[in-house]
């Protein structure tokens, strides 16, 4: 059983109008083109007023982000501490990746491709690409019991995150791809020294 609280019927409604909005948008995204589709025309799609999708998302921008990074850092945190920092993203990972539906899945490989390849989003994106980095260089100096500073915390960071960036880049391209193995073969290619 969770340790979350239920969420009660007015929270749930909220929640299915959020995912169906952004469900509808990167329909149309994928159909039409990011840039070619209107708040409006997602709105019809998702049967509510333009009014209410600004209402769930600030911007259009935002209807493509999901940010499962709390997820993934609950996990991280909750990974066992003798594990050396990048086992620890591989076990957080693998447990943020099992909790998700193959639909999810292939949602998150939709946004990631829209991210990398529309120059607004990749720019919108850098914002909350840099606040994920530095959130996992705190939780991985935490972990050390580091000062977040610790150059060799910052490198270590930089790596996996370099290493996770590779592989979204080539399940963009390939979206048969398995993702999350590659991921995870991919670290732990670096967490054996990344040797040839």
């Amino acid at each position: 059983m969770s340790d979350r609280p239920a969420q009660g019927l007015r929270e749930r409604k909220k929640a299915k109008t959020r995912a169906l909005i952004q469900k509808e948008a990167l329909r149309l995204f994928r159909e039409q083109g990011y840039t070619e589709t209107t708040v409006e025309q997602i709105a019809e799609a998702a049967e509510v007023a333009p009014s209410t999708v600004f209402r769930y998302f600030a911007s259009k921008e935002d209807l493509v982000f999901n940010d499962h990074f709390p997820l993934f850092a609950e996990a991280l945190i909750a990974a066992p501490a003798d594990l050396n920092p990048i086992r620890a993203i591989r076990v957080a990972l693998r447990e943020m990746t099992a909790a998700q539906t193959a639909e999810e899945l292939a949602e998150g490989v939709e946004r990631e491709k829209l991210m990398f390849t529309v120059p607004e989003l990749w720019t919108a994106s850098l914002t909350n690409v840099s606040g994920t980095l530095r959130s996992m260089q705190e939780i991985l100096a935490r972990r050390a019991g580091r000062d977040v500073s610790d150059p060799e915390i910052r490198n270590i960071t930089g790596a996996i995150t370099g290493v996770m960036f590779a592989v979204w880049f080539d399940w963009v391209k390939d979206p048969g791809m398995d993702g999350p193995a590659e991921m995870d073969k991919a670290l732990a290619h670096l967490e054996d020294g990344l040797r040839l």
